[in-house]
This record gives C-alpha cells, sequence and structure tokens, in this order.
C-alpha cells in the first residue's frame, strides 16, 4: 500500500511540476499583453493601397460605426446563432465547444475544427495575427478573458459587427448594409442580417454576387439555426427563407473601378479567409493615377473602356469604365490569336502566303468583306493588317476550328463548343470576352509568345510589414518567339497602312489590331487594341445596353489609343521588338508570285527589282527556289511567217539578253543577239527553203536552256525581201 502511494505522490509530482511549468510559459508569454481600447474603439479592419511608385491612393476601412441601439434584435442575433450560440451565457470560451471540437480533430487526425467565441475572434483581429501558434492562442486566452471583464455583452458585439469584412468594399455592418441592400443597419429584415452572417465565414465564396447559389443555402442554413435557437417564429421563418438575394451592388462611392477590382482580387486571393482576417492591410500595385486620369479624359458618345497593361509586370497600370468590365463580342481583335498567330505557328502559313480572297461558300457560311470580297490574291500579311474577313475565314478552316480554340484556352480565353463554327474567325460567338482578357491575350505575343494573365495585387504585406502574397505567376508558353514577332511585325503593317494607320504618325513602332461588330442596325462595338514591348493598350466603345453607336468603325478608339501612347511616352520612345533568330527575312521571287501566287526562293543572281521580301519562321521557309537567272529560263516563243519573213515574238523577260540561232542545210547562223525586244524578224530567208531557229536566253553571260522552235518552210510565192531587219 505504501508503494501505491508513492506511485501515486511521483505522478501527482510530476503533473504539479508540469502544471507549474505551464502557468509559468503562459505568465512569460502573456507577461506584457494588455488590451488596449483604441483598437477595439478605432478602425480595426483596413486595407491600404499604394501605387506603382509606393505612393498612398487610398485607405478603404469603414466609414462610421453603427451603435448596438440601432440594431435590429434580429441582426446580433444572426450572428450569435452561426457564430457563437452560447455567446451570452459563457465567459469569453465555450468550454463544450472547445471539448467537441478537441474530440473531432483527435478522432479525425486533423485540426480543422475550431472552436472561436465572438469574444475571440475580435481579439484575434484586433489584437492579433492569424498565425496559428501555442504563444498566439495563450495571448487570445489572456485578452479575451480581459475583454470579457471590462467590456458588456452588447458592447463586444457592437465592436466586432463594426469591425469584420463583409466582402467587396464592404468594411463593417454600417457598410455591408449600404453596399447589399441599399439601407441602414437599422432597418435589416431578418433575411437580410441572415445574409450578412452568412457571409462571415467567408465573404468571398458565399457572395450573392459571385455565388448566388451557395449564398441562398448559406443564409437559409442561417435563418434554421435563428429559428431552432428561438431567435425566429416559424413564420417569421418561413417568410425570410422567400426573400430573394439582392440582385444589384450598391458602392459606397469611393475610390474608381481600379480599387474595385483590386478589392476583388484581394477576396479571390484570400477565398478562404473568414469576415475578420483581411483587416490592416497594405496592397501593392501598377497604379498610375497620372495615366488614370489620361485614360478618364477620354470623350466619347458612347460607353468607353480603356486600359493599359504593364507587359513586364503584367499588371494594370490604369483602367477606366463607364460600364464594369462588359463581355462583347471580340470582332475581328481575334483574328491574331485564334487564326494567324495558331496558323503560323503550325507552318500552315507565312506573312507572304498569298490567299484568293473571292466569295466562298462554306457548307452554308458565305462570309463578305466589309467592303465585299476583291477576288483578287492577298497576302496573310496584307489579310490581316486591313482586317479581309474571308481571307481569315480560309485559314481558319484549313487550321481547324478546335486546333485555333486550344491556343486560346492557353490564354485564358475560352470558347464553348456551341461556337465552333468558322464565324468564330470573325470573333462570332455567344458570349465574348472582356477588354481586359482581350489585352492580356496580346500581351503574349509583347512577351515573346508567353501568356501571364494581368493582375491588380503585385504584392499584399500585414500591419507589421510581414509579405503575405507576392504575385510570383509563371508564364505559359503559347507560340514561339519567332511566331510572335512575325505576328508582331503584321500587325506594325496594320498600325502603318491598315485599319490602324491613325497610329501612324507616332514616332515608333507599334502592333496594333482595330475591330469593329456590326449589328442589324449599326456597329455595336469598336475596339483598338495596341502594344509596344512595354504596354499594352486597349479601347472599346459601345453602349451596355447593346444600341447601335452613333459614330462607325474603330477610328474613334484608334484616336484615343493614339493619346494614350503619346502620353506614355512623352519622355521617350519604348524599346523596340527584337528580331529572334528563328525568324529571317527571305527574298523571294516576284513575278511567281505575282503571276502564278508562288512563294520561291529567289535566284541568288536576281537583281533586286525582280524579288520580294518578307519574314518567315526558320523552319518553314520556302524550300524551291528560282533559278530564272543563274539557270535563264523562257517560255517557248511564238513563230509565224508574214511576206516572207520569219517573225519570233519572245515572251516577257525583259532581265535577259537573247541570241536567236538560225539552221539551214546544215548551216547555223546568229541572226540576232542583244537586249530583249518584244519582236525578232528574219526577212533574209529564201522561199521554198526550210529553217529552224533555237532561241537562248542569256543573264550576265550565263546562258540558260535553248527553246528550239519547230521547222518552218518559206512559201515559194512569197515575195523577196530585198533586206531584213530586226525590230
Amino acid at each position: 500500500m505504501k508503494r501505491v502511494f508513492t506511485v501515486f505522490g511521483i505522478i501527482f509530482g510530476v503533473f504539479a511540476v508540469m502544471l507549474l511549468a505551464a502557468f509559468l510559459y503562459y505568465i512569460g508569454v502573456t507577461w506584457s499583453v494588455t488590451l488596449d481600447p483604441a483598437k477595439l474603439a478605432l478602425e480595426t479592419s483596413s486595407v491600404t493601397f499604394y501605387d506603382g511608385a509606393n505612393r498612398e491612393i487610398e485607405r478603404t476601412a469603414r466609414e462610421e460605426d453603427v451603435p448596438f441601439s440601432e440594431f435590429p434584435e434580429y441582426l446580433p442575433n444572426a450572428f450569435v446563432a452561426v457564430e457563437d450560440k452560447r455567446f451570452f451565457s459563457h465567459g469569453g470560451f465555450d468550454t463544450k465547444r472547445i471539448a467537441m471540437a478537441a474530440f473531432k480533430n483527435i478522432t479525425s487526425f486533423s485540426f480543422r475544427e475550431g472552436a472561436s467565441t465572438i469574444s475571440q475572434q475580435l481579439i484575434k483581429n484586433t489584437h492579433l495575427t492569424s498565425e496559428k501558434t501555442v504563444n498566439r492562442k495563450l495571448k487570445e486566452f489572456k485578452l479575451t478573458r480581459i475583454l470579457e471583464e471590462n467590456y458588456s455583452k452588447e458592447e463586444i458585439l457592437e465592436l466586432y459587427l463594426n469591425s469584420i469584412y463583409f466582402g467587396h468594399s464592404a468594411f463593417g455592418i454600417g457598410d455591408a448594409a449600404h453596399f447589399y441592400f441599399a439601407k441602414r443597419a437599422k432597418e435589416l429584415t431578418p433575411a437580410e442580417s441572415a445574409l450578412l452572417a452568412a457571409l462571415v465565414k467567408s465573404p468571398n465564396r458565399y457572395s450573392p454576387f459571385k455565388s448566388p447559389d451557395s449564398c441562398l443555402a448559406r443564409r437559409n442554413f442561417v435563418l434554421s439555426l435563428m429559428q431552432e435557437q428561438g431567435f425566429l417564429e416559424e413564420g417569421e421563418y418561413e417568410a425570410a427563407v422567400k426573400e430573394p438575394l439582392p440582385q444589384e451592388a450598391h458602392p459606397l462611392g469611393r475610390g474608381n473601378y481600379f480599387l474595385a477590382l483590386a478589392l476583388d482580387e484581394l477576396a479571390d486571393l484570400f477565398p478562404d479567409a473568414k469576415a475578420g482576417e483581411l483587416g490592416n492591410l497594405q496592397v501593392f500595385t501598377a497604379y498610375d493615377p497620372l495615366l488614370q486620369a489620361e485614360l478618364e479624359k477620354i470623350e466619347a458618345e458612347s460607353d468607353v473602356i480603356a486600359l493599359v497593361r504593364d507587359n513586364k509586370r503584367n499588371a494594370l497600370k490604369a483602367l477606366h469604365t463607364t460600364a464594369g468590365l462588359l463581355r462583347r463580342l471580340p470582332a475581328s481583335t481575334i483574328k491574331p490569336l485564334l487564326v494567324y498567330g495558331p496558323a503560323i505557328e503550325e507552318n500552315l502559313l507565312s506573312p507572304a502566303t498569298p490567299i484568293l480572297d473571292e466569295k466562298t461558300d462554306f457548307a452554308g457560311y458565305s462570309p463578305d468583306d466589309a467592303g465585299g470580297a476583291s477576288g483578287r490574291y492577298v497576302s496573310a500579311r496584307e489579310a490581316l493588317s486591313r482586317s479581309v474577313n474571308i481571307p481569315a475565314v480560309k485559314v481558319l478552316n484549313s487550321l481547324g476550328i478546335e486546333r485555333g480554340a486550344r491556343y486560346l484556352a492557353r490564354m485564358h480565353l475560352p470558347v464553348g463548343q456551341e461556337d465552333y463554327s468558322l464565324a468564330l474567325a470573325l470573333g462570332g460567338m455567344k458570349e465574348g470576352f472582356t477588354l481586359k482578357e482581350l489585352a492580356d491575350g496580346y500581351s503574349t505575343f509583347a512577351n515573346g509568345g508567353n501568356f501571364t494573365p494581368s493582375s491588380i495585387i503585385l504584392r499584399i504585406e500585414d500591419g507589421t510589414g510581414r509579405t503575405l502574397y507576392k504575385r510570383e505567376e509563371a508564364a505559359e508558353r503559347v507560340f514561339s518567339e519567332d511566331t510572335s514577332f512575325l505576328i508582331t511585325d503584321m500587325l506594325k503593317s496594320a498600325a502603318t497602312e491598315g485599319t490602324a494607320r491613325k497610329l501612324k504618325s507616332l514616332p515608333f513602332s507599334v502592333a496594333a489590331k482595330t475591330g469593329t461588330h456590326e449589328g442589324a442596325l449599326g456597329n455595336l462595338d469598336a475596339y483598338t487594341i495596341a502594344y509596344t514591348k512595354e504596354d499594352t493598350v486597349g479601347v472599346w466603345m459601345g453602349n451596355a445596353d447593346n444600341s447601335p453607336l452613333s459614330a462607325t468603325g474603330g477610328g474613334l478608339p484608334a484616336n484615343a489609343v493614339k493619346s494614350i501612347l503619346e502620353y506614355i511616352y512623352r519622355e521617350g520612345a519604348p524599346e523596340e521588338f527584337s528580331q529572334p533568330t528563328g525568324a529571317v527575312k527571305v527574298a523571294f521571287d516576284r513575278e511567281e508570285y505575282e503571276t502564278n501566287h508562288n512563294v520561291l526562293l529567289a535566284d541568288a543572281l536576281a537583281p533586286p527589282i525582280t524579288t520580294l521580301s518578307e519574314y518567315f519562321r526558320a523552319e518553314n521557309v520556302p524550300v524551291k527556289q528560282s533559278t530564272k537567272f543563274s539557270q535563264p529560263t523562257i517560255q517557248k516563243p511564238q513563230l509565224n511567217v508574214d511576206f516572207g519573213g520569219v517573225n519570233i515574238v519572245l515572251c516577257e523577260a525583259e532581265y535577259y539578253d537573247y541570241i536567236v540561232k538560225r539552221e539551214n542545210r546544215g548551216t547555223v547562223a546568229t541572226i540576232y543577239s542583244g537586249a530583249f525586244r518584244k519582236q525578232i524578224s528574219d526577212y533574209s530567208v529564201v522561199p521554198g527553203e526550210s529553217y529552224t531557229y533555237t532561241v537562248i536566253p542569256v543573264y550576265k553571260g550565263r546562258e540558260g536552256d535553248a527553246v528550239e522552235l519547230p521547222r518552218v518552210k518559206i512559201p515559194k510565192n512569197a515575195p523577196l525581201p530585198d533586206a531584213w531587219w530586226a525590230e
């Protein structure tokens, strides 16, 4: 028995020592920890935005506190029901909930279950970080105990509801009531109160504007808890679950659309963050306030969206819109992304490839050009720079819609199976894209074929300066460097002699594309997207209600883009595009191209005037080479007898010299040697005799293939000439 007491004593002693050690550790960790009433009473949740030069743009925080006396009874009850149902009876810690959470974590071998009370959440949101360490929990324990000793339950609820983030740009219960319902907190209904309480778990995932189905389910869950806990009568519950979700946001009017997007992106970066975990953040962007002001100067009788994208940082520098970021049909701006870029990458064509611009029926689909089909061959460069429609459809038909769509998808420009038709080459689809998405696609060419979606936020720090997020998104290779260079060079032609030639006067090179979507009553959308190595600029004009534009074409957007580019590079030209080793400039035979519509490498001896030049991918340079000058060749000349003479009519090959030989009775004589003439006549022939003529083309002393003409006999009654001559 004595041994049992000894063992018990040892165990008790060890336990006492451990308990004392834990107590001393708790004292050491929390010795200097004190509750700061100022942190509770002042703005406890805020986001400070900085521009590209690290200057503060705006600090977004709650506009005003709402006193507990103005809360309708069911507002705090909604939060208590879902967040902390024993809030009014515990002293800051829910021991039952802690025990249940511990049991679930142990049995599931995970630590997903939490048991924080509203008091603990308030302390964590205002005094501590979100790190999950023993030290933080000990500090939280002490501060929560002090909070409960010095503040009433009503005061704690007031502080809590005025400090948390409700998604989008709403901080605190007052802002949230305005943003979601356009009313004051005291006017909220039970259903509206439940919705705001539903957002606390994850404002982004349960937003009624982003995820209405999830929001509705979560709101109704909160209402069921309110009924279960006696906060709602049966009739009140039945009425509340029938109340519709809000359909329209009511922004608080601060900042601009750029900052609204920044807040949305912030929520997307922390989709699982609870309502109090997004406070006291410093958000760094590439925003340029002076450039933003320049965009806001754009004048139009329609809605406008304009943006500037930093291609090196893959971030927006400015964004101005009078209609949000609408999804609109892309019109011809899709051609480089879906048609020509993929076709060049797949070695199906080069900028020089000739395409017949004639009316064509593609199994019932018969597109036309803006001014009607020209009926002539145009190069791929001309077709893209002048935005000719029929060649684009022909190229997509050869490429294959599915293959082109795969390239779009890699640039985050997905199209559904329902959009798979050749009309896609001209921007015909169901939903369309935002201007931001299109600008991101064009920046792929500016970045040498690498795609990275643009962002607003570059870096996020907490209130202590600790980096919580730094953008380091890997680029995805979509096109090769050489394809990107070729497309860029083709779009530079569009800016000098094509549809974007309003940019021609800029003192630096720029690649650009316009697009116009025509409806039954007129143009509905007008675009100009232009890029340099450093920036992509996009301007869309149209009407949000899809009514026609009063002005036609892409002229107004092009003028706006020109002004923006002039402003951006007012102090110096942008970096030029560099030619990669995979892109080469090649000379090809002009006559063969213009006459027979074939691309043949120019003869090494060809005079420059007989050649054209174009960029090609090194792996797709034409294989066949002309020998027109190193091995002169001509078509068989015509031959006829007239008035006792022989006439030889040469083909059009004026760069050659010619030797004409005549054979009669075994005797060969040269009757002409000299420059090209359309006709060479021989009047030294004798009636009744037969002659064979041979024509030899010559270029710089090189004799080509001799062409022997059919033997001809001079009629016996032919008049005798008294001279022969050649003309």
